[in-house]
């Protein structure tokens, strides 16, 4: 029997597959596709938490999730912490100046460096942190403009976006429903007000953190104390000893 991560993930992946965008949109990298079996593999073995706390990004940076499968996956703690490494294959349209390398790419995803980097110092076994706390992204494409810069969801036209909210929400639902998580943190306000239209009725903590990208200017001071701060101001982790 599959995994209830899995199967939602499935129906996102064909509710997400035929969908167009116009310019400034040249290029759109769909991770469930191509990155499929190291995604698949991050759902069934850590996606097994009781209560967890639900911690939701917003969609793929290009160096993490767009070469993993895993959300915000800095290659290193993909590899190296969570002991995952399977073979990834390559997007339909390949953007020239986004190449996929897999787990061979050698940038680093600066976010997924910093949130990863946060979980690791606090529990150096990955298990010991997924065994309470999950991490998802609300949509899995990656968007690019003909240069090959990254577009956010919330850059999108309204008209295009609405499918992939519908699609995504109802994924977020599906998330939740399975992991009935104990605390939901958005990563970046976005996140957070997605969390919040999911579960409108959800009795625990709603929080968020500041969002790890080096494009905030706070993120770059000091971003994991600051994190961590949040996340012990909201109830969410208990202050270290």
């Amino acid at each position: 029997m599959k995994h209830p991560l899995v199967l939602a993930a499935e129906t996102l992946r064909t509710d997400l597959s035929d969908l167009c965008f116009s310019p400034p949109v040249s290029h759109t990298y769909q991770p469930l596709d191509y990155a499929w079996k190291p995604h698949c593999c991050y759902l069934e073995r850590f996606g097994n938490g009781n209560n967890p706390v639900l911690f939701l990004g917003m969609n793929p940076g290009p160096f993490g999730m767009a070469q993993t499968g895993v959300p915000f996956g800095e290659i290193p703690a993909v590899r190296d912490w969570m002991k995952i490494s399977e073979p990834v294959g390559q997007p339909q349209n390949l953007h020239p100046k986004r190449p996929i390398e897999g787990f061979a790419c050698a940038k680093s995803e600066v976010s997924g460096r910093r949130l990863w980097g946060l979980f690791a110092q606090r529990f150096p076994e990955a298990r010991d942190f997924f065994r309470d706390h999950f991490v998802a992204n609300y949509c899995p494409l990656v968007w690019m403009s003909v240069t090959g810069a990254n577009i956010t969801p919330d850059k999108l036209p309204a008209a295009e976006i609405r499918p992939v909210e519908e699609a995504c929400l109802k994924h977020l639902q599906q998330v939740i429903a399975h992991l009935r998580p104990r605390a939901l943190v958005g990563v970046g306000a976005y996140a957070e007000q997605r969390l919040r239209e999911a579960a409108p009725d959800f009795t625990g903590t709603i929080a968020k953190i500041l969002h790890p990208s080096p494009a905030s200017p706070a993120a770059n001071r000091d971003w994991a104390g600051t994190a961590q701060r949040q996340l012990i101001e909201a109830g969410v982790w208990e202050s270290p000893a």
